[in-house]
């Protein structure tokens, strides 16, 4: 039970980190391509990310930035490598960006991205089509991933029993 808690533990202290990063950079990336000067930008996972734009000449563009960034760098990532862990954090990079465009739909605070997003005329049935898909697809995969870690240290905690 230990090592299945510390594993969890584990791997979902990498994922926040690796979704906060990607996430924010992504924004950051897509505004400095689109000639956007950057004020600020807060990276530390442990509090909330964010970046600020001084001038941003194509504010959809920075604003798409963080969640299509969010999931596409991830998800390359546990494709290229193949490895059951790297499944465990690009799932939940795709839960949890959904997730984050969807809420901060229905709660309407005017700092979050999708409020933002609409702010600047992105469309409803892009942002509710990108919610779909991310919170399906990373609900599917993050279920499948969880169910990885228990099984993995179930047989673990079975093997050092039996030695």
């Amino acid at each position: 039970m230990t090592t299945r808690f510390f594993t969890l533990l584990g791997l979902l202290t990498l994922s926040w980190c690796v979704m906060t990063f990607t996430h924010e950079m992504g924004h950051v990336i897509a505004g400095l391509c689109s000639g956007g000067s950057l004020e600020t930008v807060e990276l530390r996972p442990w509090r909330l990310p964010y970046s600020l734009f001084v001038v941003d000449p194509h504010p959809l563009i920075t604003l798409w930035g963080g969640p299509l960034t969010g999931v596409v760098v991830p998800v390359a990532f546990a494709i290229i490598l193949r490895t059951q862990w790297m499944w465990f954090i690009a799932s939940f990079c795709l839960l949890a960006n959904g997730l984050y465009l969807a809420t901060g739909w229905f709660s309407g605070d005017r700092y979050l991205d999708t409020t933002k997003l609409f702010e600047h005329g992105a469309s409803p049935i892009a942002v509710a089509l990108y919610c779909v898909i991310t919170i399906g697809w990373g609900y599917v995969r993050f279920r499948k991933a969880c169910l990885w870690v228990f099984q993995t240290s179930n047989q673990s905690e079975t093997e050092t029993r039996s030695s």
